[in-house]
């Protein structure tokens, strides 16, 4: 059964969630947040060190922004797979950002990391890297981060009830979208 993750990946390429299906599509905040890191350009490969575990080191990269409003009360990062073969893209990693972060280093998108505090997706807590099903072909993921002019509360921890609160109080974003293949 030697190459068999590889034919179900093949087959099930053109299948793909698809941007436009992504619960963050209908949130309207204005593109105001510039948001990059220094591992990756916008649109461009990440490194194997990010994959997932079992794929590579599972290391987020180093993420920096600039454009946030004054008086932000919280930021949510968002990272998911817009071409996963599934009805929605899969939510990799969810993190209530305290507004005086500025950055995020290497590796530090982590439970533990002061200033972050993580809601659980279908991965779990914390960076869930890229861990495409081999022979789909190339998936890109989308870094998103939203400015809010309210705090998110402690008892908000689905993200269905946090996608509410980013309707309801965002003021800005910004997307930064790398690619991975699975070799």
């Amino acid at each position: 059964m030697t190459g068999l993750p590889e034919r179900i990946g093949k087959v099930l390429r053109p299948v793909r969630a698809g941007r436009h299906r992504s619960r963050l599509a209908a949130l309207a905040p204005a593109w105001t947040i510039e948001l990059s890191s220094s591992m990756f350009s916008d649109g461009g490969a990440m490194p194997s060190k990010c994959a997932g575990r079992g794929v590579g080191d599972n290391v987020s990269p180093p993420l920096r922004w600039s454009g946030v409003p004054e008086h932000t009360a919280a930021l949510v990062l968002v990272i998911e797979d817009e071409d996963v073969p599934l009805p929605r893209p899969l939510m990799h990693t969810v993190a209530v950002l305290d507004p005086a972060v500025g950055q995020l280093d290497e590796g530090s998108l982590q439970p533990g990391t002061p200033g972050l505090r993580f809601l659980k997706t279908l991965l779990g807590y914390g960076y869930s890297g890229p861990r495409p099903i081999p022979g789909h072909g190339t998936h890109h993921y989308r870094f998103s981060l939203f400015a809010l002019s309210r705090p998110v509360p402690h008892d908000v921890t689905t993200t269905r009830s946090l996608m509410n609160i980013i309707r309801a109080s965002g003021t800005a974003r910004g997307v930064l979208t790398g690619t991975y293949e699975r070799p």
